[in-house]
């Protein structure tokens, strides 16, 4: 389109609409489309799990993976004061439907039971994923090392809240379970040390990410769970 001819005033209130492209800026995208293509899927499973399901349509399935897909990167990069990657660059979107489609016939096998087992395997993989990528962040921008350690639990877990909220399901970050938020700030503890000693990006991102991966399975296999309240729970009052 030719721009030459309209006023400068002109271009300034009214720029010219554009399609973006696909764009890879490094590591820090690669990392973050793996994180965003895994919590894409992992939302798609989780609102056909039984506790979540209200009878969703396959478009709202689609729109939850989405939601899942981009939901922590998104509120990670709103923190931090910068436009999102997901609406600047159409791969997050692409990969997140494309995520979601694979979910959505991956969770009910040919008994339509759900298929927890590939869930919880796809939890514990992009968990650690988007801590990496949260606690990067932070290092780019400058933030200290807490907040840093912030981005790293608040990356992986936003999505998830989302989700949960819009099926009317208490968020997992308050419930007892085999350390959620646990595994994304010991993934983001690990990445932070092994890059403040030195390591490149992809070194960093790997250790960090074979511990997550490995505590959050571990979990899940032995029962790991977070400690209740000592004084165990207490029941509300009677209504008069």
């Amino acid at each position: 389109m030719d721009v030459s001819f309209i006023p400068s005033t002109v271009l300034a209130a009214n720029p010219p609409l554009h399609w973006g492209g696909f764009v890879w800026r490094g590591d820090f995208t690669t990392i973050d489309l793996i994180a965003a293509s895994t919590n894409a899927l992992s939302g798609a499973m989780l609102v056909r799990s039984p506790d979540h399901y209200k009878k969703y349509t396959a478009v709202g399935i689609i729109l939850f993976a989405i939601l899942g897909g981009i939901g922590g990167g998104v509120t990670r990069d709103v923190l931090v004061s910068e436009v999102p990657a997901a609406l600047t660059n159409p791969a997050y979107l692409t990969l997140c439907i494309i995520a979601g489609l694979i979910g959505y016939f991956m969770a009910f096998d040919h008994e339509q039971k759900f298929r927890m087992g590939w869930f919880q395997t796809m939890t514990a993989f992009s968990l650690p994923w988007y801590a990496i990528i949260g606690a990067q962040k932070g290092v780019d921008v400058g933030l200290p090392g807490w907040g840093c350690l912030l981005l790293a639990v608040v990356g992986p877990t936003a999505g998830r809240w989302f989700i949960d909220i819009s099926s009317s399901v208490t968020p997992a970050h308050f419930v007892r379970g085999e350390w959620f938020v646990g595994t994304a700030a010991l993934t983001g503890a690990v990445w932070i040390a092994v890059y403040s000693l030195g390591g490149s990006t992809w070194v960093s991102a790997g250790v960090a990410f074979l511990v997550g991966f490995a505590f959050r399975m571990a979990a899940m296999h032995f029962g790991w769970e977070e400690p209740m309240p000592r004084q165990g729970a207490t029941e509300a009052a009677p209504a008069d």
